[in-house]
């Protein structure tokens, strides 16, 4: 039964009905998409990163007249150095956090005091190991499949997240390429208790962005993206479009002057203006749904391939 909520360490740690999380990208995961996806039983994510931290601010306050259901927030730590964002996530009684760009060590003790499960995100085993020694609570696994920015040498999903569960004993949210009930249930079966989705609820009914960047999305091919600025920092992957593949062939080049016109790609719906971040599972996504839809469905179609699996194959 689809109404039958997830009971696990994730859904324990964030007390969502399912252990779908919502990804912290920057600009967009705000109040109106972060509630949509808290409503429908996952867990919405107000992020850190775009660095406007007063609106930030207001974005929590519309939450709370958006929603009753639980949610959490993304500290993108590089990106908000000098501000009081750890004093703001605490005082607002917030009870799950993941942390990102940066060392969890800065954050983790204070959060953890304040009874907030703190999830760190990682690319690779090493940082996986570093932030179990920070101290965190669990870890979003984030293959280089994914989109937006990325370490500059990508492990796909299916390498990274069977890497780091043998090694570790903690929670792990399963971060790239998760995009339905399939993607969801090979995410279990490699060690994961939950997935974030970014990708595909940028391109939900809900999401703020234009709908010519959601229309990108559903007409892309799986090979339509790019990996870009890969001998620097940050690396990142986006949407083939003219801008991004002129950018492509240049090993490394000044991420942020591609990044300035960022409202006008993003709500006025240039393609041109910035670079569109986007996921390989663009490939995958072929329709705009509902957040309510895709987490439902995913859920359902989790449920229905695990009983499959099970009656074809356990013995």
């Amino acid at each position: 039964m689809n109404d039958t909520p997830f009971d696990n360490r994730v859904t324990q740690m964030t007390g969502t009905r399912y252990p779908i999380i919502q990804a912290p990208m920057g600009w967009i995961a705000r109040a109106q998409l972060a509630s949509a996806v808290s409503n429908s039983g996952g867990m919405g994510i107000i992020e850190t990163s775009s660095g406007e931290l007063d609106n930030i601010k207001a974005e929590v306050a519309k939450m709370r007249t958006l929603t009753d259901r639980p949610f959490g927030m993304n500290v993108a730590l590089s990106y908000v150095k000098g501000s009081n964002i750890i004093e703001f996530v605490i005082e607002q009684g917030i009870k799950f956090v993941t942390t990102s760009s940066g060392s969890p060590k800065v954050c983790t003790a204070d959060f953890q005091a304040a009874g907030i499960k703190v999830f760190h995100v990682v690319p690779t085993l090493e940082m996986a190991l570093k932030a179990i020694d920070s101290g965190v609570d669990g870890l979003v696994v984030e293959g280089g499949e994914g989109g937006g920015f990325k370490n500059p040498n990508p492990v796909s999903t299916m390498v990274l997240l069977p890497l780091i569960r043998s090694r570790v004993d903690v929670p792990i949210i399963a971060a790239g390429g998760m995009v339905d009930g399939a993607s969801m249930a090979a995410a279990f079966a490699l060690g994961a208790e939950g997935v974030q989705m970014g990708t595909r609820m940028l391109s939900c009914a809900e999401s703020p962005v234009h709908d010519n960047w959601k229309r990108a999305v559903i007409n892309a091919a799986e090979t339509d993206t790019v990996f870009l600025n890969q001998e620097s920092r940050p690396a990142l992957r986006a949407l083939r479009t003219q801008r991004t593949a002129a950018l492509a062939p240049l090993g490394k080049f000044n991420v942020m002057e591609n990044m300035m016109d960022l409202q006008s790609l993003y709500f006025g719906g240039d393609m041109e203006a910035a670079i569109p971040l986007s996921g390989q599972v663009c490939g995958r996504i072929d329709s705009i749904k509902s957040a309510q839809e895709i987490v439902e469905e995913t859920v359902s179609g989790f449920r229905e391939i695990m009983r499959d699996l099970a009656g074809q194959y356990a013995t």
